[in-house]
């Protein structure tokens, strides 16, 4: 494992992530992506700690990897599902956390539909005075820092297996395409996308991204004191944002967090913005596609086109994304006694 010291407490944002942060996490991961591919995958590394995934929202990839994850790293887990709780008694969410808390838990991961509670449940921690760690597994429209980890992670061992590290991805024009309005992986992926000094290009219809978004990720990286925001680009239009796209990461469309009649049809979606292999002929000719998942099929991208192990990484995704969150539980869980 690598021995930079790891400092951070909780992980809720890639805001404010630093290049060694981003670098330690790429290394750690590579080691247990090695771990992995033993006959014998698990390790006590987290071996008497609890890992609690209270995820007060649906999911499949990023609960499952998570468990998996403690599980492989030797850690006791416990899973939380908002459907048959207390909470359908009246309990709060920091109330749930705190019963959480009771048992034991050192490593919270939190999931919820709005932005915001992951930070709310670290700083009652903290309050508190207790030890216990806050991950991040998405909120709302605010973030889901593993996911845009495990998607660095993706393209980083594709480039160099041997040594996945921030630069590799400098001047490397990467596309992300779909519904940048809504995303909280959209976000995640440009903070670690401008600090790797990639050209960061965003395509969507206007209502699924209005200028105020790059006024906002511009207003976030002042107050962060932030990279610079001169990698990223808006288009409205598709075809310059693949232009010589050494990379295309495209978005599913977030229906059940639209509020309004943004899109006249998911065909004419599919027809304008939709990532076919024809499309591609715009990128390099070597270009890989990502998609975080769940994918609807025949609108954000073609069925034909995401099954094809020339252009989709998006099995690959998934298998990286359980040696990325198990970094991330190990940086945070290693040095708690």
């Amino acid at each position: 494992m690598p021995t930079t010291t790891w400092n951070r407490h909780h992980i809720l944002s890639l805001a404010d992530f630093t290049t060694t942060e981003y670098d330690t996490v790429l290394q750690t991961a590579a080691s247990f992506q090695e771990v992995l591919s033993r006959r014998t995958k698990k390790v006590p590394t987290l071996q008497g700690q609890v890992v609690a995934n209270l995820f007060f929202e649906s999911s499949t990839r990023t609960r499952s990897s998570f468990e998996l994850a403690a599980k492989r790293l030797s850690a006791d887990t416990l899973n939380f599902a908002a459907a048959t709780s207390s909470m359908t008694k009246g309990e709060t969410i920091l109330d749930t956390a705190k019963t959480y808390l009771a048992m034991g838990t050192d490593i919270m991961v939190v999931r919820h539909r709005e932005a915001g509670v992951p930070n709310a449940i670290a700083a009652e921690m903290d309050r508190l005075g207790v030890k216990v760690s806050v991950l991040n597994a998405g909120d709302g429209q605010h973030e889901h820092p593993s996911q845009a980890l495990l998607d660095l992670f993706t393209i980083c061992t594709l480039i160099d297996p041997a040594s996945p590290r921030l630069e590799l991805l400098k001047g490397k024009k990467i596309a992300i395409v779909g519904d940048i309005l809504h995303s909280r992986v959209a976000r995640s992926n440009i903070w670690s996308l401008i600090a790797s000094g990639a050209e960061v290009h965003l395509a969507a219809p206007p209502t699924l991204l209005p200028k105020l978004f790059a006024e906002y990720i511009s207003e976030e990286a002042q107050v962060k004191s932030y990279s610079s925001t001169s990698q990223l680009f808006l288009h409205w239009q598709l075809e310059p944002a693949l232009q010589d796209a050494d990379f295309v990461m495209t978005l599913r469309l977030q229906k059940e967090r639209m509020t309004a009649h943004l899109l006249p049809s998911l065909r004419e979606y599919h027809h304008l913005f939709g990532i076919t292999r024809t499309k591609l002929q715009l990128c390099k000719p070597n270009v890989k596609v990502l998609h975080p998942g769940p994918v609807n099929r025949g609108v954000e991208i073609s069925s034909e086109l995401m099954d094809d192990p020339e252009f989709s990484l998006i099995q690959s995704q998934v298998t990286s994304g359980i040696a990325v969150r198990m970094a991330l539980l190990y940086l945070l869980g290693s040095g708690k006694t």
